[in-house]
């Protein structure tokens, strides 16, 4: 089987990507922990994607393959004029019930005081819609951030709360930085320019 082209992601997309990635983490603990109910968890994983995907796409750092199957959405290195990545919970206001909204913000605040202060590529959502898992497509377009972060010369982070993806992350050259054991246990990983 021919693997597809790896892409860079387009407004386009969108609709594809977020059903790929609510379907990918449907089991995830972060997740899970953000919205355990299973009656509103496809409204709001949708939402918590889409929103992620709308403040990146305009940067050119998402890439999808197998027409958005495979999603890695990455977050280029932030402006030293603004200081720190981009906050992903503050912009859910209006999105969510307020304890949703409580514990977005509460996950993305002790995520975003673990990660480092130097300039760094961020894998905020690596994932691969059930139907296509087991290809190699979620590595594929993981690779496409490597190389673009290698090409500035600078590491990459992210960040698991699934314990059984620590070492397949290993195994793609990632090395565990730091532990968050609240909210939702969650390991931080970094990984040097290839």
């Amino acid at each position: 089987m021919t693997t597809p082209e790896i892409t860079i992601a387009t407004p386009a997309d969108r609709d594809a990507v977020v059903v790929s990635l609510v379907a990918a983490f449907v089991k995830d603990p972060v997740l899970r922990y953000l919205f355990p109910d299973e009656d509103t968890y496809p409204v709001h994983a949708a939402a918590f994607f889409g929103h992620l995907f709308d403040k990146r796409v305009h940067l050119s750092s998402i890439w999808t393959i197998g027409a958005g199957a495979s999603v890695a959405i990455w977050e280029p290195p932030a402006d030293p004029a603004t200081g720190g990545h981009d906050d992903g919970g503050g912009g859910f206001a209006g999105h969510f019930p307020a304890d949703v909204l409580a514990r977005v913000q509460a996950y993305d605040d002790a995520v975003h005081a673990a990660l480092p202060t130097v300039p760094f590529w961020y894998l905020g959502v690596l994932g691969t819609h059930p139907d296509h898992a087991g290809r190699g497509w979620g590595r594929a377009v993981m690779r496409a951030g490597l190389a673009r972060a290698a090409a500035d010369g600078l590491p990459t982070v992210l960040e698991t709360s699934n314990p059984a993806n620590v070492e397949l992350y290993r195994r793609a050259g990632w090395e565990v930085a730091g532990h968050l054991p609240e909210p939702v246990p969650t390991w931080i990983m970094r990984q040097q320019p290839l």
